[in-house]
């Protein structure tokens, strides 16, 4: 079974830290790129994050910059998103998506294919 499994999320309060993760699991072929998306209530799904398998390129979104990283067991398939000086304007739900064979993983999240179920981060003040 092909499937993108996060794990990681929770509740924290401000200031805190999470650390999600997702395994591309099943799939034949190694990805091209995986990457972070979430969606705040009453919000529009947006990029966080994302990373490229081969050469390591990565990108996060002008609201994390400085405190998100993004990295990458490529051997295990694993992407991790590394979330420090949480606030309460990142609670949503995160996303994680995957590309096989070209494209982007930051940007046009209707082309992507492959999602993770899910998974809540709660922020409080």
């Amino acid at each position: 079974q092909v499937q993108l499994v996060e794990s990681g999320g929770g509740s924290v309060q401000a200031g805190g830290s999470l650390r999600l993760s997702c395994v591309a699991s099943g799939y034949p072929s190694s990805t091209y790129c995986m990457g972070w998306f979430r969606r705040a209530p009453g919000k529009e799904r947006e990029p966080v994050a994302a990373i490229y398998t081969r050469n390591g390129g990565t990108y996060i979104t002008d609201s994390v910059e400085g405190r998100f990283t993004v990295s990458q067991d490529a051997a295990k398939r694993t992407v991790y998103l590394q979330m420090n000086s949480l606030k309460p304007e990142d609670t949503a739900i995160y996303y994680c998506a995957a590309r096989f064979t070209g494209g982007s993983c930051s940007h046009a999240p209707d082309g992507i294919r492959d999602w993770g179920q899910g998974t809540q981060v709660t922020v409080s003040s």
